[in-house]
């Protein structure tokens, strides 16, 4: 009997559907944003629903969804004769996402991007292709906690900026543990 080498069958098994997996070093801080953002994601894979917590996929949300697209723009001052002419189905894939594979939505909690229309409850798209420049809204994990904010740069310091003068600047110091997610690409705003 040959001892060492590859044997079938053997070694850890996978948790996402046989792929191959890598191994990743994150600070340990992060482990919990990390282990919940996978836990999302495993019950994506395996549950039809649309709804998942706080984290969606985009396109599991709206494939398939054609809304009515009229050929006449709806004026915001004056009323004028409404137009009879459907021009024609609309996705919203193809309306508002670029990138479907780099793209999620994620709820809004609280008022600190109030300024930038940005309200607690709405939904946001978000995308991860993007490169996250001097003046996008993201979203951010400092420190294990996830917030939107506006980015900033100031030389060489970082800077995550509230679109509520009530909320302060938070600075992304040398030795914190930061990563941005993604930007935000649409906002999605009931009306009330």
């Amino acid at each position: 009997m040959s001892q060492g080498g590859k044997r079938d069958g053997a070694g850890r098994k996978p948790r996402f559907e046989g792929d191959k997996t890598v191994a990743v070093r994150i600070p340990e801080r992060l482990r919990p944003v990390l282990d919940q953002w996978l836990e999302d994601y495993r019950q994506l894979l395996s549950v039809k629903s649309a709804e998942v917590s706080n984290f969606r996929v985009l396109s599991d949300q709206l494939s398939g969804l054609s809304l009515p697209l009229f050929a006449s723009r709806v004026p915001a001052g004056f009323p004028s004769p409404a137009d009879d002419l459907k021009e024609a189905g609309i996705d919203l894939n193809a309306f508002l996402v670029d990138h479907p594979q780099t793209t999620f939505l994620v709820n809004v909690r609280g008022d600190s991007m109030i300024n930038a229309g940005i309200h607690d409850g709405d939904l946001l798209l978000v995308d991860r292709s993007i490169e996250p420049r001097p003046g996008k809204v993201v979203v951010a994990v400092i420190d294990g906690e996830l917030t939107v904010k506006r980015l900033k740069r100031d030389g060489e310091r970082v800077w995550l900026m509230p679109d509520n003068p009530a909320y302060p600047p938070i600075a992304v110091t040398e030795d914190a543990s930061f990563f941005i997610w993604g930007v935000v690409t649409n906002v999605i705003h009931p009306m009330k």
